[in-house]
């Protein structure tokens, strides 16, 4: 079996989901003398302390494999416009694709084994794609200062092997972190979240990387504009039963989706039904992209799902191998010459 930081390392990039539930069918009309009955929006209960409770364990793999973006086939139509029909279509051919993929996980030579290793196959996608936000399902063009930016990126790039030294490959393969939103994402394993609440904070432990985020609830300030890190620095608050997080402060190396270290992310986390919480992230950055634009997904609690222990850096043989690799084929390429 393929060690579980290999895997991560090809696969963490799988990307998933979206935000609007595909719209039902329409009601059949009623007599005007009968009463129309409406959704009620879900309340959850409340912790001691007076928040909303949203803590538990939460899985996303059921949203394993929804495009981020619009399919060309959807032009025109927004995820309300799909549906139930061509979602369970929709549905069905992600299932085949994935077990026709499998045996290939990791490299051709090497295999996957069996699906059923796997968390994220027969996935119950609630979704179309993934962006919801502009409703075209599409994410707004990049500023010119942003393919100014990036393109200067890729040439410093240019000028590396893609292993020359362990820098050179991806904070993900290095066991460090995924970042925000892409923890939160799903992948072939470890989906699973946890939502811890105390007096003034909440607490997200991610399976993936095993990294959790402190957030705190009282309105401080963000940390001055100096202090960043890979995950960035969170503020939370709450509106209504939604828990809303704002985070600012990333690394430019982390940065999403080639962000400017003006980025902010604000994180809603809605429930919506005793088990599902829906999860969405609003990437606003007017240095990156035309105006901010919006993803989400659902979060399924599961306490069958606990998060297992994610012991990346202990065995990471995948990072050795790839550099001892590239070391081989510089020898090579030397004619066998040290």
């Amino acid at each position: 079996m393929i060690p579980r930081h290999l895997l991560s390392g090809v696969f963490g990039a799988v990307c998933c989901a979206a935000t609007i539930s595909a719209q039902a069918p329409a009601a059949p009309s009623r007599p005007a003398s009968a009463p129309v009955k409406t959704t009620k929006a879900y309340t959850p209960a409340k912790t001691p302390w007076g928040d909303p409770d949203v803590q538990g364990i939460y899985t996303n793999k059921d949203e394993s494999g929804i495009p981020f973006e619009r399919p060309s086939q959807f032009a025109g139509k927004s995820n309300g416009d799909v549906d139930d029909e061509e979602l369970r279509e929709l549905i069905a051919e992600r299932a085949k694709a994935a077990v026709e993929r499998a045996p290939g996980i990791g490299g051709a030579e090497t295999g996957a084994g069996p699906t059923h290793w796997y968390e994220n196959y027969g996935a119950k996608n609630s979704r179309a794609w993934l962006v919801v936000d502009p409703a075209d399902g599409i994410i707004p063009p990049q500023t010119a200062e942003a393919t100014s930016r990036n393109a200067e990126r890729a040439r410093l790039r240019a000028g590396h092997g893609p292993a020359d030294s362990p820098e050179d490959r991806s904070l993900y393969d290095r066991c460090i972190t995924r970042g925000i939103p892409g923890s939160m994402m799903p992948a072939i394993y470890g989906n699973s979240y946890e939502i811890t609440q105390a007096p003034g904070w909440v607490a997200i432990r991610y399976e993936m990387i095993h990294e959790t985020r402190l957030i705190p609830l009282d309105a401080r300030p963000h940390l001055r504009s100096g202090v960043r890190s890979y995950m960035g620095d969170a503020r939370g608050h709450f509106e209504g039963s939604t828990l809303v997080v704002e985070t600012t402060n990333f690394k430019a190396a982390s940065a999403y989706r080639g962000a400017s270290e003006n980025l902010k992310l604000i994180e809603r986390f809605k429930p919506v039904g005793p088990k599902t919480v829906e999860w969405s992230v609003t990437a606003d950055d007017a240095h990156t992209w035309a105006r901010p634009w919006t993803f989400a997904m659902n979060l399924t609690k599961d306490p069958t799902q606990p998060i297992f222990e994610y012991g990346c850096h202990e065995g990471n043989y995948g990072l050795r191998d790839i550099l001892s690799a590239e070391r081989a084929a510089d020898k090579a390429a030397r004619g066998g010459v040290e």
